[in-house]
């Protein structure tokens, strides 16, 4: 088991890449911008750092210089990123990042990144290898495109009928983030009332594991037993 810090401002990222580690059984430090990401490197003395490099304080690239500069670059560090360009990444690796992984981040590329860095951290000891492919992204689905969401949810079945609110609107006088709460709320709460409260079948038909879904449905605040029809469950 190792100590491993997780530096990405998006939340989703985070949670996502914590729920596959410690399904690995790491333990995982997390940290949303440069500030917390030196205090908790400081207080935790993680073994590995996974560390974006577009971040609202300081770039990622930037804070693995000032490490290095510190003589605090003593544990590997594993670049991440969706927008970053070849000589962004040939920057980090250059300056000490063990290697680079490209957003959206496959299961397979993370678990190889992250024993690959833990081997040559501790010698070579070998590691679980990843298992089938999944996808560290946000759901995606046929039946509801982002764009019907946001302005309606108008190429919704008639299916959807049967969720809480009785229809869904998205209100694009709002920030980003609350926009996509909101029809991230509407998406799953369509989805458990679809599959009578199963979390299963809705974890299956969603593509995220469970306990990456019950952590989500708690962040979004989906009620439940307000979901379920007929005492379904899973």
């Amino acid at each position: 088991m190792a100590n491993i810090l997780v530096v990405d401002d998006e939340l989703g990222i985070r949670e996502s890449i914590s729920d596959i580690l410690y399904d690995e059984g790491h333990q995982v430090e997390l940290a949303e911008n440069a500030a917390q990401a030196r205090a908790a490197r400081q207080a935790a003395r993680p073994d590995l750092v996974l560390l974006d490099i577009w971040m609202p304080d300081t770039d990622g690239v930037t804070l693995l210089k000032e490490w290095r500069a510190n003589g605090q670059l003593n544990m590997p560090v594993i670049m991440m990123s969706g927008h970053a360009t070849i000589e962004t990444a040939v920057e980090a690796t250059r300056i000490g990042a063990q290697t680079f992984l490209e957003k959206p981040i496959t299961l397979p590329k993370l678990l190889k990144a992250v024993n690959q860095a833990l081997d040559r951290r501790s010698g070579g000891i070998s590691r679980p290898r990843p298992g089938p492919s999944s996808i560290i992204a946000p759901p995606r689905t046929s039946e509801l495109t982002v764009e019907a969401a946001m302005t309606g949810g108008q190429n919704l079945p008639p299916a959807v009928e049967l969720a809480p609110s009785g229809q869904q609107s998205f209100s694009l006088d709002r920030p980003l983030r609350e926009a996509r709460d909101a029809f991230e709320k509407a998406y799953f709460e369509y989805h458990l009332v679809r599959e009578g409260g199963s979390m299963t079948r809705v974890a299956e038909r969603t593509g995220l594991e469970r306990t990456h879904l019950y952590r989500k449905l708690k962040q979004l605040g989906v009620d439940l037993a307000r979901n379920r029809r007929g005492g379904g469950g899973g």
